[in-house]
């Protein structure tokens, strides 16, 4: 699949992406990206936060993507039993360990714990040996669950903006390759 056959969902995490984080910077070179906006950022509440993933999934017209950074990947697996339409794929970096006692604020863990069944699309997950969200351990357990295929990104802490993940190439050039993995749509 080519990026201009899909609508891709940007989905953010705790606090959005600012405009250096990755996400921000792929919706703006994505044609066919866009946000997945929350009316609460800062104070993210579960069912908020699913609502409106599903109503982006289910308003989209072409294959959908799911590109979800942090508690925007648990916003996204909590959603699936709200969408009206097949997902073709799902690229999720660094979500976090919602089962974690440790995690802060305290709140992200009422959008745990994750569901453990494979998920029923391809999936990617980026994980950090030190991402303070998430031991890489949790993340490499529940990526097999869900039967995502993973990849360990070494010490990249959160990988976002503050860990010096802005640009974020080598993350662009794993997309592309995962995109063009997935069937192409019907003509």
């Amino acid at each position: 699949m080519r990026a201009a056959e899909a609508d891709i969902l940007i989905i953010p995490g705790y606090k959005g992406s600012p405009e250096n984080h990755w996400q921000s910077r792929w919706e703006r070179k994505l044609s066919t990206a866009r946000r997945v906006e929350q009316a609460e950022w800062s104070k993210p509440v579960l069912d908020d936060w699913t609502d409106a993933v599903a109503a982006a999934v289910n308003d989209s017209t072409r294959p959908v993507v799911l590109v979800g950074h942090s508690l925007g990947v648990a916003a996204a697996v909590q959603a699936l039993g709200k969408f009206d339409r097949p997902v073709a794929g799902a690229f999720f970096v660094a979500p976090p360990d919602v089962e974690s006692p440790a995690i802060r604020p305290k709140h992200l863990r009422t959008f745990g714990p994750y569901p453990r069944d494979p998920l029923p699309f391809p999936s990617l997950v980026v994980a950090s040996r030190n991402d303070m969200f998430s031991s890489f351990e949790a993340a490499e357990d529940i990526a097999g669950a869900w039967g995502s295929l993973f990849i360990d990104a070494g010490e990249s802490g959160h990988l976002n903006a503050d860990s010096g993940h802005g640009p974020w190439p080598e993350g662009l050039l794993t997309f592309g390759r995962f995109l063009s993995r997935l069937p192409r749509p019907p003509h």
